[in-house]
């Protein structure tokens, strides 16, 4: 192919402006979709991938199956940091741990202005283990300070207006610490994130913290990382951390019901995630300690691959029925080319030119208009994505515009071969063969399954996560508004001064006192429980105040519940269960608890008694994802969560508690959030999945009805003398634009004969991880049936009146 080629397939397209400006359209939305689809894809496979030699990064997970139904957790007890580092086959290790929790942050001061950095303290041998290099000063000394402090250039911009801001300084919780070395900004899509390192000695690190992560004698968690040597094999490293934790002093003082229960398991399970991979360990939970961050199911990223795959592939389909069209109508110029002399090599370069440029044209508009739109749809999907303009765009978006031009040609090409310029000039060709027929529709048919299978899958998903949001949690979250102290309010004169302060506003009914948010698990934590001579099982200890289960307006099922008329704050002696607790515990019923002693074993290894008062209804402590769990409530109020009761409006709540704010917490930035916003949370993942289906859907459809609307054009061109006929013999105009519109309509009960059992499947594994379901059935599918079939024949409508008009003489006379 020559310049000439590309110079006569610009000239053919300029002449046929229309057809031009649709096509190239059409692609472009593919591929604008497809470009967008492939970044979020890209974001999840590239992760961790900017560190050097990651396939040799490994990060320690656990599972304590004390509890038996503990998750996953990417953390595991800091004293396996030596037993690593001196396993076989082990190069380096280290371990790390957020500043301050991360349901907190670190608050720094600069100046007036508060801010908030993510912040981690980690051992010696961090930065190297992660290829981390300063960019400003020097990064192993200030990790050594213990007033210096380590910042990413773009929290340096942040906080300081500039990258170049070693020597500064700033506070940090009240303490004065100076800025030693500026290290590049991690990527967005990495699961070890910071933007502040601090090292073992800094004045940020309390001395329990400091002596615990380099010697692990307390048996506290945090994130340990190990670098293997080439070749070494990430199990035997496994098993000499598992046999290092099974003879550590926690695991040998399990009591022997906890061991029974085990039943031969490990008590804690230790095993090795490749740190390249982490992205994709989506059954890691999060706790007090760290959240897990950014995460994805492999399948899921699969499925959106293929979804851009499958747009941009519709979106070919259509090309390929717009040139096919074009090409009938070409006929005749392609059979005078052959008779002047071109050959089948000169007609196949000249197609192949125009289709590369139309292919390249819609990549670089697809492209741009991806751009545009890169912005909003980050924010459709909660993720900080890479620029479209990075030159890994631009290369795919190259060759997927060459590829596609490639494909494209083949069957436009393929019927300008088989063009006899002997029939075609004595105006007996120029007809479309059977074969050719059947492939275009199939291919129309493809696009219609596709847009109904995708419309099926997202109005189920849409309606499974808005059915979990709007699930009983137990309590009405409508009047609360969670806040998050940076304190403990027990014996804090701050934390119960704001409580105090806030009482007093007369758009606050009341204030609770909790360790965590209903619906989070930012501070979960169990113990086991027991009968004097009896079962013992292990539960989640929530502790509250007294007042609390009156402020969530939560009524006892059996006994009574906490009441501060009646109970003294912090008393450790009243216990409320749930139902499952007492079950669990081996009460028939859940009332046959009712005042029975439990021995209880504090984290001091001291038993006491407690005693059993009432029985709780079921709150939604956890998503419809896990089945509910046994819970023991006690009264405690070192904790550091409010549950503030509104009279009315939550904004005046709102605006009270930030206007106290200042008054006991100059040195915090305040956090607060609906009681529903958090319960709805947990469902993010799903409303994003049901954004980009709904999104994914909508293009499919238009793709789809565009796809019919060539489909059924073709069909009133081809069968224009047979609808003349049936007028001549008395057919009504309704009869012929059924004709029309029958067509259509079986196109699209085809489709649903091949789309909706493949949907109805992939709703099913969906839902599947649910333990609690929608009333989801086949309501979905036939919603989708009705609104594809309502679209298409919508894009067939125009042609159906147009055969129902259609004069017999011009008919006949074409």
């Amino acid at each position: 192919m020559t310049f000439a080629h590309l110079r006569l397939a610009w000239r053919s397209l300029r002449h046929d402006p229309a057809y031009a400006l649709v096509v190239t359209g059409g692609l472009a939305i593919g591929f604008a979709a497809a470009l967008l689809l492939l970044a979020l894809v890209r974001h999840a496979w590239q992760s961790n991938q900017h560190i050097a030699h990651v396939e040799q990064l490994y990060v320690v997970k656990q599972r304590y199956n004390v509890d038996p139904k503990a998750p996953w957790f990417d953390q595991a007890p800091l004293l396996l940091r030596q037993a690593g580092a001196s396993a076989p086959g082990v190069a380096a290790a280290t371990a790390y741990l957020p500043s301050r929790p991360e349901s907190q942050g670190l608050t720094v001061r600069i100046g007036a202005q508060l801010s908030q950095l993510a912040s981690l303290t980690v051992m010696p041998g961090f930065e190297e283990l992660l290829g981390l290099h300063a960019l400003q000063g020097n990064l192993p000394h200030t990790l050594g300070q213990p007033g210096a402090i380590a910042l990413t250039q773009d929290a340096a911009r942040r906080l300081f207006g500039s990258s170049h801001a070693v020597g500064r300084t700033l506070l940090a919780d009240g303490k004065l610490l100076r800025v030693g070395a500026i290290v590049p900004t991690p990527p967005a899509n990495t699961t070890i994130a910071f933007e502040a390192l601090v090292g073992t000695d800094s004045l940020l690190a309390d001395a329990d913290v400091r002596d615990e992560m380099r010697t692990g004698q307390r048996g506290w968690w945090g994130k340990l990382l190990l670098r293997l040597h080439p070749g070494s094999a990430p199990d035997a490293v496994a098993r000499a951390l598992q046999q290092a934790i099974d003879a550590s002093p926690a695991v040998q003082a399990l009591p022997l019901e906890a061991r029974q229960r085990l039943a031969g398991r490990k008590a804690m399970e230790i095993v090795l995630a490749p740190l390249g991979s982490a992205y994709f360990d989506a059954d890691v939970a999060h706790n007090q300690i760290a959240g897990a961050g950014e995460r994805a199911h492999p399948a899921a990223i699969a499925a959106l691959a293929a979804m851009a795959a499958l747009i941009l592939a519709l979106a070919a389909v259509n090309y390929v029925n717009l040139a096919t069209v074009r090409m009938q109508r070409r006929q005749t110029e392609v059979a005078m080319r052959k008779v002047l002399g071109a050959g089948v090599r000169q007609i196949v370069l000249q197609l192949l030119a125009e289709s590369l440029l139309v292919s390249l044209a819609a990549a670089a508009a697809g492209l741009l208009l991806a751009w545009l739109l890169q912005p909003l749809f980050a924010e459709l999907v909660d993720r900080r994505l890479e620029t479209l303009l990075a030159p890994a765009s631009i290369a795919t978006a190259v060759a997927l515009g060459l590829l596609l031009g490639l494909l494209t040609v083949i069957y436009p090409a393929w019927i300008a071969i088989g063009v006899r310029p002997g029939h075609v000039m004595s105006g007996r060709g120029g007809g479309e063969s059977a074969r050719g027929l059947r492939l275009r529709r199939a291919l129309t048919l493809l696009q219609v399954a596709s847009a109904m299978g995708l419309a099926s899958i997202s109005v189920a998903i849409a309606w499974q996560a808005s059915y979990a949001m709007r699930a009983a949690p137990g309590f009405e979250p409508g009047p609360l508004l969670i806040v998050d102290l940076p304190v403990l309010v027990r014996g804090n004169v701050q934390a119960q001064g704001f409580i105090a302060a806030l009482q007093a506003e007369p758009a606050v009914a009341g204030i609770a006192i909790s360790e965590d948010a209903v619906g989070r698990r930012n501070a979960a934590w169990f113990r086991d429980l027991k009968r004097p001579g009896g079962a013992s099982a292990p539960m989640d200890m929530k502790s509250v105040s007294a007042n609390f289960f009156a402020q969530y307006r939560i009524a006892a099922t059996a006994g009574r519940l906490f009441d501060p008329r009646q109970d003294r704050e912090d008393d450790g002696v009243p216990l409320v269960l749930n139902a499952i607790a007492a079950r669990e515990l081996g009460f028939a019923e859940p009332a046959d608890a009712l005042g029975q002693i439990l021995l209880f074993k504090g984290f001091d290894n001291k038993v006491t008694e407690k005693r059993v008062i009432g029985i709780a209804p079921e709150l939604r402590f956890q998503s419809l994802r896990e089945p509910p769990r046994a819970i023991a409530y006690e009264l405690w109020t070192a904790g550091s969560v409010l549950s503030v009761r509104a009279t009315g409006s939550l904004a005046a709540v709102e605006a009270a508690a930030r206007a106290a704010w200042p008054r006991y917490f100059p040195e915090a930035i305040i956090k607060l959030r609906p009681a529903a916003a958090i319960l709805a949370h947990n469902y993010a993942d799903d409303a994003r999945m049901a954004r980009l289906l709904t999104l994914s859907t909508g293009i499919a459809l238009a793709i789809a009805a565009f796809g019919t609307y060539v489909l059924s054009a073709h069909t009133v061109q081809r069968r224009a003398r047979e609808i003349v006929l049936r007028k001549l013999h008395g057919a009504h105009r309704v009869a012929i634009g059924l004709l029309v519109l029958r067509e259509t309509g079986t196109l699209v009960l085809l489709s649903a004969a091949v789309a909706l059992p493949l949907s109805a499947l992939a709703i099913e594994r969906y839902l599947a991880g649910f333990v609690e379901r929608a009333p989801v059935g086949w309501w979905t599918m036939l919603l989708a049936l009705a609104a594809t079939m309502a679209v298409t024949c919508a894009a067939a409508a125009r042609h159906a009146w147009l055969a129902m008009r259609l004069p017999p003489a011009q008919a006949l006379r074409g």
